[in-house]
Formats: C-alpha cells, sequence, structure tokens
C-alpha cells in the first residue's frame, strides 16, 4: 500500500515531478492484475479535454475512448448521469475531480472541503507531512503551506474568498468557482 511505496521512495510524498504514487499503486497493479489476456481499458476522458490519458505499453491492453470517440462533452456527461439516476457524487461539492483523498493535485479550497466535509481524512493527510526543524526540509503535499498551516481560521477565510471571487461561499458551492478557476497542475491520468 501506500506506506509500503513511502518508505520505498525515502518518505518523499508524491508530486508533480515525483508522481510515483499514480505507477506504484494503480497502474502497476491494474497491468499486472490484467496479465497477458487481452484487455480493452476504457478511458473516460470526454472530448472537449485537452489530455492524453492512459494508453499502455502492453500490447494485450487496448485504450478506447469512448466520450471523445462519440464526442461528448462535459455537459452531455452530466446529462447522462441524471438520466441514469445516478448524478454526480457528493465529494463535487468541494473537489473538482475524483482522486485520493490526499492528492497533491487539489487546490487550496479542495483540502479546506476535505477538512469540512471529512476532517478524519484530513487529519490522516496531515499525518503523512513532515517538517524538518534543524534543516527547513518540508515534505508537505503542498510546496509553500502546510496543511497544519492551511487549518489557520484566518488562512481558511482567505482560500475561500479567493475560490468564490471575494465572497465566503456557503458548504457546498465551491465547485462551481472552483470550475471557473485555471487549473495549472494536471492530475495523473486515472484520477482525473
Amino acid at each position: 500500500g501506500f506506506d509500503h511505496w513511502l518508505q520505498v521512495y525515502n518518505g518523499n510524498l508524491p508530486s508533480s515531478r515525483m508522481r510515483w504514487c499514480t505507477r506504484m499503486l494503480k497502474l502497476r497493479p491494474f497491468e499486472k492484475y490484467v496479465g497477458e489476456a487481452p484487455v480493452v481499458s476504457y478511458v473516460g476522458i470526454r472530448a472537449d479535454e485537452d489530455r492524453e490519458g492512459y494508453i499502455s505499453t502492453k500490447a494485450n491492453i487496448t485504450a478506447r475512448f469512448p466520450f471523445k470517440e462519440d464526442g461528448l462533452v462535459h455537459a452531455d456527461i452530466l446529462r447522462l448521469l441524471d438520466e441514469a439516476g445516478l448524478g454526480l457524487p457528493d465529494y463535487y461539492k468541494w473537489r473538482t475531480r475524483s482522486g485520493c483523498y490526499f492528492c497533491f493535485f487539489q487546490r487550496k479550497a479542495e483540502w479546506a472541503g476535505l477538512l469540512e466535509h471529512h476532517p478524519d481524512l484530513f487529519e490522516k493527510a496531515k499525518a503523512y507531512e513532515k517538517i524538518d526543524p534543524a534543516t527547513g526540509d518540508r515534505y508537505t503535499w503542498q510546496q509553500k503551506e502546510s496543511l497544519d498551516e492551511l487549518t489557520k481560521p484566518e488562512r481558511l477565510l482567505q482560500i475561500r474568498k479567493k475560490a468564490a471571487g471575494g465572497a465566503v461561499p456557503r458548504s457546498g458551492t465551491l465547485i462551481d468557482v472552483l470550475d471557473a478557476e485555471p487549473d495549472d497542475d494536471r492530475a495523473c491520468l486515472i484520477c482525473e
């Protein structure tokens, strides 16, 4: 699991420069599970997304992109989910994508949403962070701010105001303002 690979990588949390979590916890186990049998992997990337998605290097795994192939965009996917009676998962109230609860690609407002909606998971994520008091070396999910620093009331208010364009949003409305926020970092191909 995660703790094993964290140890293998010398306590270095995954980051945009060292995305070992995707490779070691998702792609390798998937490819091992599949083995050598021929498999079609259906990848849910929409036609309006500008990214490639998972394409295996194994000859027996063929990637298909049905939403792209059929020209389906964000509004189409929302309509399909509604028509199927599924709707969006509850975590989309504060998140812009699925993925691990401690994914380093989360925006500050998404970390704040995790704290608000799942304080237990926020504390688990926070427990992985380390700051060496002697050297100042930081092993945090985000380069410039630890989760402990993010929990300060004045900082949380600042994050929520920024996400809402100056107004403090009610609980459950962050997703709307986050969707409009530019996405500088891309999540791993499986999570996003």
